[in-house]
């Protein structure tokens, strides 16, 4: 039940995310507590030093932990996230940001989020969200 409400919740999220789909990114998995996204680098996400510029790398892993943070249908925020960059992406590359629920405290959680082209890890991030009132879908009763 519970990966079944976190994909009704993830589509009626995407639904509304131009950004999201606006970079080209895909939602290729989502489970409670969890989600898994993919962007290819497109040649208007490269930088001056000719590398995938980190704002777009950080979006990714942002939107995965978005996903990842609203997947028991609670309205859930980030409250704060910060981002490693490990190694440099490119124009091409097929990015994976996986995120994953670490711990929840009252109505803060932590996630950690890790970006990978391939096997090699490119970032890591780590998001702290909160939880507000509402939920992203109305939940039928069963």
């Amino acid at each position: 039940m519970g990966d079944d409400l976190a994909a009704r919740v993830a589509a009626a999220m995407w639904a509304g995310d131009a950004a999201s789909a606006g970079l080209g990114m895909r939602l290729l998995a989502v489970g409670t507590g969890t989600a898994r996204l993919e962007m290819t680098v497109r040649d208007d996400m490269v930088n001056g030093h000719g590398i995938a510029h980190g704002g777009f790398v950080f979006t990714l892993a942002d939107s995965a932990f978005a996903f990842a943070c609203n997947s028991r249908n609670q309205v859930t925020v980030a409250q704060a996230c910060d981002i490693v960059f490990v190694a440099a992406a490119r124009r091409g590359d097929v990015l994976v940001a996986e995120a994953r629920e670490r711990t929840v405290f009252g109505r803060n959680a932590i996630y950690d989020v890790t970006v990978c082209r391939g096997d090699e890890v490119v970032a890591e991030f780590r998001g702290r969200s909160r939880q507000l009132p509402g939920t992203v879908i109305q939940e039928e009763d069963s």
